[in-house]
């Protein structure tokens, strides 16, 4: 994320973050491999250092940064484009980590029941550029909610400079069990399109990995636990999705065509399923206990923690699912 607001209110107040650079020169056209930018920033964020520091001087070449440092330092090539910040606050590219960009609003079933993969798409590209524009160049998109394989073409696209975006990792279709994850509760006589690639066992798991894989995916996502309900004394119960098994073949497939594996869990036996498996990232991870986050630390396993999650209403939950709720 940005500088904290709170810890840094008079920075994000007094100036407006000034636009990622990179991202946006590189993408809003391709640029010539020899030509040079030089951007002059009144104030920079240094990322290793961890502090603002003043009157830096970026330069570019083509679409690859090539030097930052102070501006008496660095040496501006002769003919070099020259952007002046001088009045403005530089920030490296940022990355979001978790997004999904192929939804669009809070009623998901709507929208793979009522609306085209290109219209998705599109709406894909529109939510993309808002995360660019706010300071993202990169997003890890963790699924596109039954539109298929759509994130890699629009993946692609951004990439060959037909359409401005940020940089993407993608996931395709993601992976479930039979009635692990939305679209469920309809008519027995009504086929209706699923949310994620569905999964019963652990040859099903390695064939859609592979797949998924053969179409161009970055990263697999699986669904390890989905609904939650709480106890009359508050405790959190998480039921597993996928068995061990079926978990182990996703990890060990997706691992040894040197993909990495993204697994959404809050808590419980699904969640451990992930870990004792080798999972790469853990997306939620609401109940961790001190053994799961020394294991984590072992096996070099990344939390995504999406705070959203953190707050959790139980009595609102349990009114408005009858005791049960999703996430």
């Amino acid at each position: 994320m940005l500088a904290d607001q709170h810890q840094y209110p008079t920075m994000i107040n007094r100036y407006l973050v000034a636009v990622l650079l990179a991202c946006t020169l590189a993408h809003s056209q391709t640029p010539a491999p020899d030509h040079w930018i030089a951007v002059r920033a009144g104030r920079l964020f240094d990322a290793k250092s961890e502090k603002l520091v003043t009157n830096q001087v970026v330069t570019i070449k083509g679409d690859r940064i090539v030097e930052v440092g102070p501006a008496e330092r660095v040496k501006i090539a002769s003919g070099a484009e020259v952007i002046d910040l001088s009045h403005a606050t530089l920030l490296p590219g940022l990355i979001d980590a978790h997004t999904h960009v192929f939804g669009n609003g809070a009623d998901l079933e709507m929208q793979i029941l009522r609306e085209s993969y290109q219209y998705r798409t599109l709406t894909a590209l529109a939510n993309a550029n808002k995360d660019l524009m706010v300071g993202f160049t990169t997003l890890r998109d963790l699924k596109t909610l039954g539109a298929m394989y759509s994130d890699v073409d629009l993946r692609n696209a951004i990439d060959r400079g037909v359409v401005q975006g940020p940089r993407m990792q993608v996931s395709t279709r993601g992976l479930q069990s039979t009635g692990g994850f939305l679209m469920n509760g309809y008519s027995a006589e009504a086929s209706v399109p699923m949310a994620l690639q569905v999964v019963d066992s652990p040859w099903a798991a390695r064939e859609a990995v592979r797949e998924q894989i053969a179409h161009g995916t970055d990263w697999i996502k699986l669904y390890a636990t989905y609904q939650f309900h709480f106890t009359d004394d508050g405790k959190m119960v998480i039921p597993p999705t996928f068995t061990a098994e079926e978990v182990t073949a996703i990890v060990d497939e997706a691992h040894k065509k040197g993909h990495k594996v993204s697994c959404h869990a809050f808590g419980g036996e699904g969640l451990h399923n992930c870990l004792n498996a080798g999972v790469d990232s853990l997306e939620h991870g609401v109940l961790l206990e001190d053994s799961d986050l020394k294991m984590m630390v072992e096996k070099g396993i990344y939390l995504l923690p999406t705070l959203y999650h953190y707050q959790l209403d139980r009595e609102h939950d349990l009114k408005r699912f009858g005791g049960h709720s999703v996430a």
